[in-house]
């Protein structure tokens, strides 16, 4: 028998770096971007390492042409590179501190993501904005900003058939949630509240954490902490809200199978998405156990750089001709569900205060 040609088909490892390398210029450019995004924030206190690099991709790709041996890997970094993020971002939250927030300020806080869920898809049928635009709006509104807007389109657009759909959410959630940081506390300032109670309203209210640890430090002390518990409350939401989307997908999925319908809406997305999992299993280890003071800190470096890269990623997707070409009613829609979370947020944390 003759021996196989060793030039006939490439080794496994031959495979995997041929795959790999076409990631590599993006994804370098990318992790670039990220380190320049926190340096760039320790310059300019107050504003987060993850809008800079939106900031600097949206720049980026709407001043130079990008070359095409940069799409790889900045669609594996938009994707894959916030995944590992959104684990991460597990290791800030400790369930016992969410549970010490009370039951009536829990019941608020589920309020205020429902609410805003439900409230801004029936905004956007109102409206006539597109079901998968308007979803992923209500997630990124109601949840946890650029997170929630990719954890969402994971699961209901596998493929990335709908990229611009994310592309645009998370663009509003920038422009919408950077708006706030200076409008709510003047708002707070206007209505009188104490600075718990605004920075409660705060974290009920605004898209990114990184919003509203920018907004909580400028309210002060006193609402920095109620502002951030009250925020990773809501993030800890997005794993029962991207868990029941993948359900709802699974069946939308089985429903086009059945009709003999092909392609993305014939994909079987996992029950729950593994990202989802790792998100839980880092909440309960640190809730449960004792992890050492370095390896948060290594962690939270970590989950800003690669949600920093993520971020750098989607802006350089964001082309202001694109965006133009959206229409007013996306921008309308972002403008009333804001309104809406921050109504129902000032509700639920005044009645509780």
């Amino acid at each position: 028998m003759l021996a196989p040609d060793s030039h006939s088909a490439p080794t496994t490892s031959h495979r995997q770096r041929f795959q790999v390398r076409p990631l590599l210029p993006g994804v370098m450019l990318c992790l670039a971007a990220a380190a320049l995004s926190s340096g760039l924030s320790l310059l300019l206190p107050g504003i987060s390492a993850l809008i800079i690099a939106i900031i600097l991709g949206i720049i980026l790709t709407n001043v130079a042409r990008l070359p095409a041996a940069l799409s790889p890997g900045l669609g594996f970094s938009s994707r894959q590179l916030l995944r590992i993020g959104i684990v991460l971002l597990g290791l800030k939250l400790v369930l016992s501190d969410i549970v010490d927030l009370g039951v009536p300020l829990l019941v608020a806080i589920i309020g205020i993501v429902t609410i805003g869920l439900f409230g801004t898809v029936l905004l956007g049928r109102v409206l006539r904005v597109s079901p998968h635009l308007t979803l992923l709006i209500a997630c990124g509104f109601s949840i946890c900003g650029a997170a929630a807007v990719v954890g969402a389109a994971g699961v209901t657009d596998p493929d990335d058939e709908a990229e611009k759909d994310t592309v645009t959410a998370v663009a509003l959630v920038v422009i919408f949630g950077t708006l706030l940081i200076p409008l709510l506390p003047l708002a707070a300032n206007l209505l009188g509240l104490g600075e718990e109670t605004a920075g409660m309203w705060a974290g009920g209210s605004v898209h990114e954490v990184a919003q509203v640890v920018a907004i909580g430090g400028a309210l002060g002390p006193g609402a920095l902490n109620a502002a951030v518990l009250v925020k990773l409350a809501r993030v800890l939401l997005l794993a029962p809200v991207v868990s029941i989307l993948s359900v709802r997908q699974r069946r939308i999925a089985r429903d086009a199978l059945t009709d003999g319908q092909s392609g993305s809406r014939g994909t079987l997305p996992p029950l729950v998405p593994p990202f989802i999992i790792g998100f839980l299993v880092m909440v309960l280890l640190r809730s449960f156990f004792a992890v050492p003071v370095p390896v948060l800190a290594v962690g939270d470096l970590l989950q800003t750089g690669l949600l920093a890269a993520t971020m750098f990623a989607l802006g350089c997707g964001v082309k202001v001709r694109d965006l133009s070409r959206v229409g007013f009613r996306p921008f309308v829609l972002a403008a009333l569900s804001t309104l809406l979370v921050m109504t129902v947020a000032f509700t639920g944390v005044t009645v509780v205060a």
